[in-house]
């Protein structure tokens, strides 16, 4: 059987999938159903000196397995946290993330106490790019346990915030907070879904997720936690190879139950079992040496199988340019001279039938 253990700032985690910070680790009776559920390390609801009041309502399910939120940080009280929450967790089987936010004055007076009622490790959030290295600074001064910091794809200048926290002291980085401001309308009211902009998350903000986590690993020889849009076993391993160590999860266990866990590490077992592979690790960065390269302008080659086709003429419809022709009897035909070699077809074919 694969091994699915891995190593995030010092610290064995028995497999990759980390609950981030969301509404199902808003106590210690959530964070400890997730790790029943599977989860290897649970991220909490961010603490702040002061408790949330979130606008009713404050969330949304959009299509395909994304949310918008309006929400803003824990709204259970410092006290609750320190007192009741997580001393409740003294038994816990998994690693406590506490998420921690948003200025420097904050981490210099909540660090200490929150590491010694029961944290494993810090993650410092901020909505100011600015506050992000002297947050780091400020926990550095005030405990020893690691500290990852969580970034924000919408900051212009990323990487240089990135340097800046490693700088700083940081251990890790969590990619990517959720992405906004975003909007959707209820075309029967005119109203804003959710009153007003709303920050997305979920399996729209995907793509731009890898995108930072590579950029991340390219550059730093750093722990990255890859969050945002992991919906399957099949994102994770893509979090894998784009060069994240770990990989948090939240809109798709508080969509599909917490069950989605063991689902999800039963087919990664399966998924590596199936390759001859042993660890996961050892597929960490696989696509990082891929885009330091050039993309050779060479057309490309399909291969057509018709025995796997079922005629639902996705890659004919798609095609921008009509190169592509599938007869009544299931022949494909490509208009050589026509095809721009874009590869469209080949994505939208449900069955691998058409392959480049």
């Amino acid at each position: 059987m694969s091994d699915l253990s891995v190593e995030l700032c010092g610290i064995r985690l028995r497999n990759p999938l980390i609950l981030a910070s969301g509404p199902l680790s808003w106590s210690a009776a959530g964070i400890q159903a997730a790790f029943v559920a599977g989860a290897a390390a649970v991220v909490t609801k961010t603490i702040r000196s002061q408790a949330a009041v979130n606008p009713v309502p404050h969330i949304a399910a959009l299509e395909q397995g994304s949310l918008l939120n309006t929400e803003g940080w824990s709204d259970l009280p410092l006290e609750r946290w320190i007192e009741r929450e997580l001393p409740a967790l003294a038994g816990r089987d998994g690693v406590l993330i506490i998420s921690l936010g948003h200025t420097p004055a904050e981490v210099e007076a909540l660090a200490a106490p929150l590491v010694e009622a029961g944290a494993d490790m810090l993650e410092l959030v901020s909505y100011r790019a600015e506050d992000a290295a002297p947050m780091v600074a400020a926990a550095r001064r005030a405990v020893s346990v690691p500290v990852l910091v969580k970034v924000s794809a919408n900051w212009p200048d990323l990487m240089e915030v990135v340097d800046g926290c490693l700088r700083a002291g940081a251990d890790g980085i969590t990619a990517i907070d959720s992405i906004g401001p975003a909007l959707r309308v209820d075309v029967e009211t005119g109203q804003p879904l959710l009153g007003s902009f709303a920050w997305l998350s979920g399996a729209a903000i995907r793509p731009i997720a890898l995108r930072v986590v590579a950029e991340i690993r390219l550059r730093y020889d750093v722990p990255v936690v890859g969050t945002g849009g992991v919906r399957r076993a099949e994102d994770v391993m893509e979090m894998v190879m784009a060069g994240a160590t770990a990989v948090g999860v939240h809109t798709a266990p508080l969509l599909q139950g917490l069950g989605w866990f063991s689902r999800t590490l039963t087919r990664l077992e399966r998924w590596l079992d199936e390759r001859g592979h042993v660890h996961l690790g050892d597929l960490r960065g696989l696509a990082l040496p891929h885009l330091r390269e050039p993309v050779p302008p060479v057309p490309l080659t399909f291969a057509f199988d018709a025995d796997t086709c079922t005629r639902c003429d996705r890659c004919v419809t798609v095609c921008a340019y009509n190169a592509r022709k599938l007869s009544p009897e299931g022949q494909m035909s490509l208009d050589e001279a026509a095809c721009r070699s874009c590869g469209l077809c080949v994505s939208v074919c449900p069955t691998g039938a058409l392959t480049a």
